[in-house]
């Protein structure tokens, strides 16, 4: 009657954060709901009430850990983007080719997804492709590749996907074992489909009216703190690597360390221009609710776990599919309808680092997967939706044009890494 109730609170908490535009309810209070039900009826359901309470404030410290992580990321990329610093990447682009342009900046989008994330690279990207290209339909194009690049370059890096990143967190990953191991893969993810969107704009040229609007140099500061953005956060893994540190230790020094910077480098500006530039305006700026979205979904999804029903669901899983990579595969698959937070939380809850160790195959192949799996259906990932918002790309449209272009980038992926696996 208890798992019952436990997975009717977490499917319907599911179906308001899915449906979240639609009841115009943010997915942050969904989330957040089902979480605190999904733990109040466990305890209220148990005799022990003080074991539980012990087992929710182990599963919030390893929460807390990701939401710190993601916090300080957050806050960088904001003082990044505040400074003008992108600008110093997009002013470098001069071709008039649409199909060289659609090149560049997915090639762009793929590696910079894996060192900011693929959320935050594809709101840069959408909003750069907005500003060269005039035709509504070029725009659509652009659009969903940058979706699907973005998720594909999250997904071979411990920076660039917050599913990846629970999993380095989680000890399932380390850093350089997942670039090894999937960068291959997650590059077929993106480069199948770019090639044959590319065919769509062969010889085709931008408006030679816009040939000067991205050439602004960025100031000083931004050089400043893009180079030192960028370098503190490719810093994090190299901290956890030589301390042994949990890796959000590093992202608090990381954000630290840029605190001073900012501080050395505003301090002879007035209180007005200095307050917009801080790091306290950039704490403001960043997406809190978002954060709060990961609080709720993984306390629900930690409820779950402790309640045993994880453990049952793998149970069912590998009798159902009966290979690691069947499992590997349909949870990919289930990351373009259901969000891959939950998903590879679940995952963590059902298996265990002594049914598959640090570094294994499945933990690799998860990554990859549900990284780049959402790319399926617009709603699948969090890049999607803000593109989605953006350029106001239709469920249909999307389903209709980039749908099977993400599926041949999947399946090739896929491909890939069976392949590297087979070989070495």
């Amino acid at each position: 009657m208890i798992s019952i109730l436990l997975i009717s609170i977490f499917i319907i908490g599911y179906t308001a954060i899915a449906f979240e535009q639609p009841l115009r309810l943010n997915k942050a209070a969904s989330a957040l709901l089902t979480g605190v039900l999904c733990w109040t009826v466990y305890i209220i359901s148990g005799d022990d009430h003080s074991r539980i309470t012990e087992e929710l404030l182990h599963h919030f410290g390893e929460i807390a850990s990701i939401l710190f992580f993601l916090l300080g990321a957050m806050t960088i990329v904001e003082l990044i983007d505040s400074h003008n610093g992108f600008e110093i990447i997009t002013t470098r682009i001069k071709t008039k080719s649409k199909r060289k342009l659609l090149v560049i900046i997915t090639i762009i989008t793929f590696f910079l997804s894996a060192i900011l994330d693929n959320l935050t690279t594809a709101i840069v990207m959408s909003s750069l492709s907005a500003k060269l290209l005039t035709e509504k339909e070029d725009r659509l194009w652009f659009a969903g590749m940058i979706v699907i690049a973005a998720n594909a370059g999250g997904a071979w890096s411990p920076l660039g996907d917050v599913t990846t990143t629970m999993l380095w967190i989680g000890g399932q990953i380390t850093a350089l074992n997942i670039i090894v191991k999937t960068f291959l893969p997650s590059l077929a993810a993106a480069v199948i489909p770019l090639l044959l969107v590319s065919f769509r704009f062969k010889g085709k040229f931008l408006d030679s009216s816009l040939a000067g609007i991205i050439k602004k140099e960025a100031d000083r500061e931004g050089k400043i703190m893009l180079v030192f953005g960028i370098g503190l956060l490719l810093f994090v893994p190299v901290f956890k690597t030589v301390t042994h540190l949990p890796p959000f230790m590093g992202m608090l020094l990381a954000l630290g360390l840029l605190w001073i910077i900012t501080t050395i480098i505003h301090s002879n500006k007035d209180e007005e221009t200095k307050n917009k530039l801080t790091v306290t305006n950039a704490l403001r700026r960043i997406d809190s609710p978002s954060i709060l979205f990961f609080l709720g979904i993984l306390l629900a999804v930690a409820a779950l776990e402790s309640s045993g029903l994880l453990k049952d669901a793998a149970a069912f899983l590998n009798s159902t599919f009966k290979n690691d990579y069947s499992i590997g595969t349909a949870l990919g698959v289930l990351s373009s309808i259901v969000d891959n937070v939950p998903l590879v939380a679940a995952s963590q809850g059902m298996y265990d680092l002594s049914t598959y160790p640090a570094d294994h195959n499945f933990w690799e192949f998860l990554a990859f997967t549900t990284g780049s799996g959402g790319s399926m259906i617009i709603i699948g990932s969090a890049a999607g939706v803000a593109v989605m918002g953006i350029e106001k790309i239709s469920f249909g449209w999307y389903l209709k044009k980039i749908s099977l272009l993400a599926l041949a980038g999947f399946i090739s992926g896929i491909l890939v890494y069976l392949a590297q696996q087979s070989l070495f």
